[in-house]
């Protein structure tokens, strides 16, 4: 079993950039897929970004595409976010999670993720 700790999130304006750090321990990531979620108020939590175990296999959400880079250090046992160009609608809990799966399509839906963070407070001023 794998535990996830977020990092990094913050109050931002319009504009500007964070990067989002996941750590994980228990296990080394790179057994696992790993992705970026993230999940407003009132709304389902959605798929930000993914990477495969090969990190020049990723994967990005139509509305994140050109603004958030995904990366992963194995030997730190890190996942990252680079998050630039933020919004107001970025404003969301973000979240990591690990995907056992053994196939090496990238998935985009919640439930085929195996382990989560508690997830780190994105919030982007107007």
């Amino acid at each position: 079993q794998v535990q996830l700790v977020e990092s990094g999130g913050g109050l931002v304006q319009a504009g500007g950039s964070l990067r989002l750090s996941c750590t994980a321990s228990g296990r080394t990531i790179s057994n696992y897929k790993m992705g970026w979620f993230r999940q407003a108020p009132g709304k389902e939590r959605e798929f930000v970004a993914g990477i495969g175990w090969i990190a020049s296999r990723t994967a990005y959400a139509d509305s994140m595409k050109g603004r958030v880079t995904i990366s992963r250090d194995n030997a730190k046992n890190t996942l990252y976010l680079q998050m630039s160009r933020l919004k107001p609608e970025d404003t969301a809990v973000y979240y990591c999670a690990a995907d056992a799966d053994r196939t090496l399509a990238i998935r985009v839906g919640a439930d085929n993720y195996n382990y989560w963070g508690q997830g780190t407070q994105v919030t982007v001023s107007s």
